[in-house]
């Protein structure tokens, strides 16, 4: 077969052979994790599940107590995540006494954090230093995922102890195209070893026909991230990026400051109010009271 022939591939073909790159790392993370954990148990064997949760929020404000069939959100993600077999303490960390005392009324552990943390990750770094045990992994679970799936957690555990290259781990899912364009929705780009290259509000890849390729496999970035707990520590030091600051995400000065991070697998997130109607409607198909 000539060389140039490869110009004819279709692009149902590309598709096929970038999901195959994608789930032959996801493959290969888990048997390199059954071969790395079988020779040393306690790697990365300690892991905390920390739920960031503020009050105020420009697009949100009180999202963490919208009631959802009943019951506050917060409550529905500490709830789904108590589900996960990796962790081994959850925690939620806030700086609103409303949201604390909300936790402590249904039974979760609270630890206060300052106002002036930038984000989720360095909340659960200062919650970190707050707790008693030391813990080897930190689960960053965003608040508003009151359907996560407590596999994704494990997912993401698994694929950060399989890879002691790596010093963080997240998830994605398919990128609907309805949501190709919109800045709420991060997209990501992996390379053929399932470790993430780029993350973007704009579309990516984004080629020159500037419209969307219904039979690309775009990725969609899910809020939920596990660390390791030194690297952790760490992260708060670590300048503000150019392209963190242009693009306004934080795992981008994890990438830009050459940390490599693991990428695994699928939640549903509530960033605006519109969302909550359409967990509900989930929740009613999938019978979770």
């Amino acid at each position: 077969m000539s060389m140039c022939s490869s110009s004819s591939v279709s692009l149902s073909t590309k598709s096929w052979i970038v999901h195959s790159i994608v789930a032959g790392a996801a493959i290969a993370a888990a048997i390199g994790a059954g071969a790395y954990l079988g020779r040393y148990r306690k790697f990365r064997s300690r892991v905390v599940g920390i739920i960031p949760a503020r009050y105020a929020s420009s697009r949100f404000e009180g999202k963490p107590l919208v009631n959802i069939l009943g019951k506050p959100m917060i409550q529905r993600t500490w709830e789904r995540a108590k589900l996960a077999s990796t962790l081994d303490h959850i925690v939620v960390a806030t700086d609103d006494e409303k949201i604390a005392e909300c936790c402590r009324g249904f039974g979760a552990d609270v630890v206060m954090t300052s106002e002036s943390c930038q984000n989720g990750t360095e909340r659960c770094n200062e919650a970190l230093q707050k707790l008693d045990k030391k813990y080897d992994v930190v689960v960053n679970i965003q608040g508003d995922e009151p359907l996560i799936e407590p596999e994704i957690i494990d997912g993401i555990v698994k694929a950060l102890q399989a890879a002691p290259d790596a010093v963080f781990s997240t998830a994605v899912t398919a990128l609907k195209p309805e949501d190709a364009f919109d800045p709420n929705r991060v997209k990501c780009v992996v390379d053929n070893r399932g470790y993430a290259i780029y993350f973007s509000r704009g579309l990516i890849p984004y080629n020159k026909t500037g419209k969307v390729n219904p039979q690309f496999p775009y990725m969609l970035h899910l809020g939920i991230q596990s660390y390791d707990s030194k690297f952790l520590k760490i992260y708060p030091e670590l300048q503000p990026t150019p392209l963190q600051l242009e693009e306004d995400l934080e795992q981008l000065k994890v990438l830009e400051n050459g940390y490599k991070m693991k990428v695994d697998h699928e939640a549903h997130g509530v960033d605006i109010p519109e969302d909550v109607e359409k967990i509900e409607t989930l929740m009613r198909e999938r019978s979770i009271s």
